[in-house]
């Protein structure tokens, strides 16, 4: 029987577009590690993606959860975008006072790629999807405070053999 790997926190961060869903469900069967979308579960309860303070109460239920979970062991996967830098801070400060490693997983796109994958999910279709304009996505662009090397480094990195 294979040992249990160690319990992680991985922050998926990036732009609507960039990925994140797509690569947390990968690395969510992979690990095997809990994940937790805001975005499906607004949807699936109805609520408007856009709703500022449901969103807000809902990312701190699962960051409760999380950390919940993270003690007893298993990895877990929070996909929130993390656009601001004292967003990722708050998280990697208390996941290590748990005495947990914690990723970031930055997924970059230009706003024409971005775009692109946006118009194509679009055209896809599905439960909850909400169209995202050009527009949007660069005022999105204006407020998303990219990591840079300095503060990548300071996240830990995947175990050896997990791709990201």
């Amino acid at each position: 029987m294979d040992a249990m790997p160690e319990a992680r926190l991985i922050l998926l961060c990036g732009l609507p577009g960039s990925g994140k869903t797509t690569l947390a469900k990968r690395m969510a069967r992979e690990i095997p590690a809990v994940r937790l979308c805001p975005d499906e579960w607004l949807a699936d309860l109805g609520v408007d993606l856009f709703d500022e303070q449901v969103r807000d109460r809902l990312e701190r239920r699962f960051w409760t959860h999380a950390q919940e979970l993270l003690e007893l062991g298993q990895t877990v996967i929070l996909e929130f975008g993390f656009w601001g830098r004292s967003e990722r801070d708050e998280k990697r400060w208390a996941a290590r006072a748990l005495g947990i490693p914690v990723e970031l997983r930055y997924l970059a796109a230009s706003i024409d790629e971005l775009c692109i994958r946006l118009e194509a999910r679009s055209r896809q279709g599905g439960p909850g999807l909400v169209p995202v304009s050009r527009e949007l996505v660069e005022e999105y662009a204006e407020l998303f405070q990219a990591p840079d090397d300095n503060e990548l480094d300071l996240f830990d990195p995947p175990p050896s053999g997990q791709s990201g």
